[in-house]
């Protein structure tokens, strides 16, 4: 069984309160309604998602000191902050992904909101049970870190070739049995997923796109599992550092939506950021990378990357105006 540093009461508060945030974003972004999330609103969650992940990782580091001193509650907080880098950065990765399917079918962006809800929810969904089937083959076959070191390894290999590649959407094979097996329109209903025309339930083309973020969900959630568990094997602070990332979703979306291609780098980061984490676990029988090395080795890829975006697309559009 894997050691926690977490009481009962400490996953029902925690449970409760991600509940809670859930349905006030839900409320601020928009509530019901067919709604454009501005990037002033999208940048104002953002900043309110990533403020609550650093308080609950200093009030966690309070809490860990009265109770099990600062040594194991600094090793906690660091960690929490370490998985919380890398599961935000992944995420960043899912918007990309989320930007390619929104663009594939013309999705209007007053009718996004309401998929990315049911994106953000699926990924929570995913996240909950990876967690608890990683932590339970951790706790029973401790190899099989080594086996989670080759398949990260191998996955931002795939990811630094492919980086600059678009995946033929049209070619998945779910998408393609969904077209198969079921009725679709040929236009969008508002925020609507199905409809009935003479008595006949019919599936719209956000149905379709509300697949894709699904399935993106699962893989990423595949992606993910295995990249935090090379900094921590606490379950709890897997499934929060996990959580506070993925509840940044949407706004980090709305966000990035208008100036994704100013970031077209970041994903040679993100490949070379689950490279160096595989590596971290295949070494850690003959080299221990602290938490702290961890985490500037993590943030020193991720920030490199985005430098680098930002000078290549002011270069290009410099050169553009010269053109002009």
């Amino acid at each position: 069984m894997l050691h926690t540093v977490a009481q009962p009461w400490m996953w029902a508060v925690f449970i409760g309160f991600v509940l809670l945030m859930l349905a006030i974003d839900v409320l601020a972004l928009g509530g019901s309604r067919a709604h454009k999330v501005s990037i002033r609103e999208a940048a104002a969650w953002s900043i309110v998602w990533v403020s609550l992940a650093l308080l609950f990782d200093f009030g966690l580091w309070i809490y860990l000191s009265d109770t099990v001193g600062r040594e194991i509650a600094t090793a906690k907080a660091m960690e929490f902050l370490a998985g919380y880098v890398i599961e935000k950065s992944l995420s960043v990765d899912n918007v990309f992904v989320f930007l390619l399917i929104f663009g594939h079918f013309a999705v209007p962006p007053q009718y996004q909101r309401k998929v990315l809800l049911y994106g953000v929810l699926g990924a929570i969904v995913m996240r909950i049970i990876m967690i608890l089937a990683g932590s339970w083959v951790v706790a029973q076959f401790s190899w099989v870190l080594y086996l989670f070191g080759i398949f990260l390894l191998i996955t931002g290999m795939r990811m630094l070739v492919a980086a600059e590649q678009e995946p033929d959407l049209e070619a998945n094979p779910v998408l393609r049995l969904a077209k198969k097996i079921l009725p679709f329109t040929k236009e969008f209903h508002k925020e609507k997923f199905t409809i009935k025309v003479d008595g006949k339930r019919l599936f719209t083309p956000l149905f379709l796109v509300l697949i894709l973020i699904e399935i993106s969900d699962v893989i990423f959630a595949v992606d993910s599992i295995p990249a935090i568990f090379a900094v921590t094997t606490d379950p709890f602070i897997v499934f929060t550092s996990n959580i506070f990332a993925i509840m940044g979703l949407r706004a980090l979306y709305f966000l990035l939506a208008d100036m994704a291609d100013r970031f077209h780098l970041l994903k040679f980061g993100l490949a070379f950021v689950l490279m160096f984490v595989g590596i971290k676990m295949l070494i850690v029988k003959w080299m221990h990378v602290p938490t702290s090395i961890s985490l500037m080795v993590i943030g020193g890829l991720l920030g490199a990357s985005i430098i680098a975006s930002l000078f290549v697309s002011r270069k290009k559009n410099d050169a553009e105006l010269k053109q002009k």
